[in-house]
């Protein structure tokens, strides 16, 4: 039904989501970190993208089976925002870190579940490159960021 929750239907899908749900309690920490790093318009993006995790965090939340992942009280974090341009790149980061945690929850059964995962890795991976952008970060060289090496293997070979 159009509205609703997909369902998490079995382990390995509740596995899924549980790391999709730590990945965006680790992107909502750092936007609340890389935040007071930007002002004007980059500060009003960022805060628009940090509510935008609040609430993907939250649906995941919801469906989830079984007692959802808690939010650790601090996070490591790949990048020390000290500016403007290395909040960006904090920021991108951390959307990269999400990439593989909706592929892994694309790969499950549930046809609402992989479309709410594909539609998530999408989201992250363009917000991903406006962040680099702004950084003046070059783009991943990868075809699929975020896919280990052995999923796009083995290449196909001409005619198959």
């Amino acid at each position: 039904m159009k509205g609703q929750p997909p369902a998490v239907g079995t382990r390995s899908a509740a596995e899924a989501l549980q790391r999709a749900l730590a990945a965006e309690h680790a992107a909502v920490y750092g936007y609340g970190v890389l935040g007071a790093r930007l002002a004007g318009t980059l500060r009003g993006i960022a805060e628009s993208v940090w509510a935008a995790h609040r609430a993907q965090r939250d649906r995941l939340i919801a469906i989830a089976s079984g007692t959802p992942v808690a939010a650790a009280p601090a996070y490591r974090l790949p990048v020390r925002p000290t500016s403007a341009r290395s909040a960006a790149q904090l920021a991108a980061a951390l959307e990269d870190g999400l990439v593989p945690a909706y592929v892994g929850l694309a790969g499950v059964s549930s046809p609402d579940l992989r479309a709410f995962a594909a539609d998530g890795a999408r989201r992250a991976v363009a917000r991903s490159a406006g962040w680099r952008s702004r950084a003046g970060a070059a783009m991943p060289s990868d075809a699929f960021p975020g896919l280990p090496d052995a999923a796009v293997e083995p290449r196909p070979e001409p005619g198959e």
